[in-house]
């Protein structure tokens, strides 16, 4: 997995999705990271919005908090 580093922390960034195919609709993913994710009010599916980036430590426990399982760490 390729990561970027966050210009202003040095964090190792990865970008992450969700599968909405997966996803419940738990919404722990926008409890957690509301600047990166968005569960649609319609549907109730959540999305990425913005860059979709997190460091690496909090993609890591948004993606072990999904309910669904829906959500992961993208690789280029």
């Amino acid at each position: 997995m390729t990561t970027n580093p966050e210009p202003d922390g040095g964090q190792d960034l990865v970008p992450v999705t969700v599968n909405t195919e997966a996803c419940i609709t738990g919404g722990q993913c926008e409890m957690l990271e509301p600047d990166t994710f968005l569960v649609d009010d319609g549907t109730a599916v959540a999305g990425v919005i913005g860059a979709g980036l997190l460091p690496r430590s909090r993609a890591e426990i948004v993606i072990e908090r999904c309910p669904g399982r829906a959500i992961s760490a993208v690789s280029p």
